[in-house]
């Protein structure tokens, strides 16, 4: 096997590339002036009621994401609360570990989840609204 130079080795494989270092542009290089030229660049509000649209959409998203992660930091003290409270969960025992730490391990993942999806949702609603406005705008 060769390549198109004939350099290949006597056992018919090709040599290793040598080490190549991939390095970020510099912020006033050309390449880097072409790239932070973004699609979203082009719809960055024009109005003083876009800029009012969008600190809106800002605070809004803020105040959600607040409070999915205070309900998160809530839910999970009060499962962890409800478990000390359930003494017969440490002596009860599945593959040898107790329910309790079994609970704590694998029971926290579905509410995660949950808080989740539903932050997504509701930041997904908060957007489309966002853009209902800016559209009639």
């Amino acid at each position: 096997m060769t390549t198109s130079d004939g350099d290949a080795s006597p056992d018919g494989h090709l040599p290793a590339p040598g080490r190549v270092r991939v390095t970020a542009p510099r912020a006033g290089s050309a390449a880097a002036s072409v790239r932070s030229a973004s699609p979203q660049a082009d719809r960055a509000p024009t109005s003083d009621i876009a800029g009012v649209y969008v600190r809106s959409l800002i605070r809004s998203q803020l105040r959600l994401g607040i409070v999915f992660a205070l309900g998160f930091v809530v839910a999970t003290a009060l499962f962890v609360l409800a478990i000390a409270l359930v003494p017969q969960l440490d002596t009860t025992f599945v593959l040898g570990v107790p329910l309790s730490w079994l609970l704590l391990g694998a029971g926290v993942y579905p509410l995660a989840i949950t808080v989740g999806g539903l932050y997504v949702r509701a930041a997904s609603r908060n957007e489309a609204r966002y853009r209902a406005l800016a559209e009639d705008e």
